[in-house]
């Protein structure tokens, strides 16, 4: 995958399991994801969100913390054994990935520096918000000093515009240009029918 200033040996496993070429979306939030700005990224399902998020924590981390191996990595949900997960954060870990609650649940009362964290993705933003996550997301993101924050979603609301504001430096936002053409041909409609 040809991305500019891209980690080389990212760029060759990425060729490795045949991603060969980045899609627009990727292109369109390499350098400002990698610059460490803060963003709203706003994609449709299908367009590349996850492989997006996850070789842009790949670029940003590149190796374990203090080590030459790869990456720790774990996942967290409420049907997980909570002391377990926390003795794993106890020996180190490189990226969590978890449900609002269980993080909230682990941070709350372990008393880890949650303020090493470089980068805090919340992916399906949208969805999570209107399912009433952003007050557990604002709290994590009140009790980190300095982070890259970033959401990604499939659709721009207001929940996910108000936290955006509230939670992150200057955001900037991406949106996908398929939904902004769709919606655009919506107004050109309704623009036919009123007249």
């Amino acid at each position: 995958m040809k991305l500019k200033k891209i980690n080389g040996n990212l760029q060759k496993a990425l060729i490795e399991a045949n991603l060969v070429e980045a899609n627009d979306l990727q292109e369109d939030t390499f350098s400002t994801i990698k610059s460490g700005a803060d963003c709203v990224i706003v994609a449709e399902q299908g367009s590349g969100k996850t492989t997006t998020i996850v070789l842009n924590v790949i670029q940003k981390l590149e190796k374990a913390s203090g080590e030459s191996t790869d990456l720790r990595v774990l996942g967290v949900h409420e049907k997980g054994n909570i002391d377990f997960d926390k003795n794993a954060i106890s020996e180190g870990l490189d990226v969590l990935i978890g449900t609002p609650n269980r993080i909230n649940a682990m941070f709350a009362g372990a008393g880890f520096n949650i303020n090493t964290i470089k980068i805090f993705v919340v992916d399906d933003a949208d969805r999570l918000f209107s399912n009433r996550m952003d007050a557990v997301v604002q709290r994590l993101f009140s009790s980190i000093e300095k982070t890259q924050r970033i959401f990604f979603a499939s659709r721009l609301t207001e929940k996910v515009e108000v936290l955006a504001e509230k939670v992150m430096i200057e955001p900037l936002f991406f949106e996908d240009d398929v939904d902004l053409e769709d919606d655009d041909l919506e107004e050109d409609d309704d623009l036919d029918n009123e007249l």
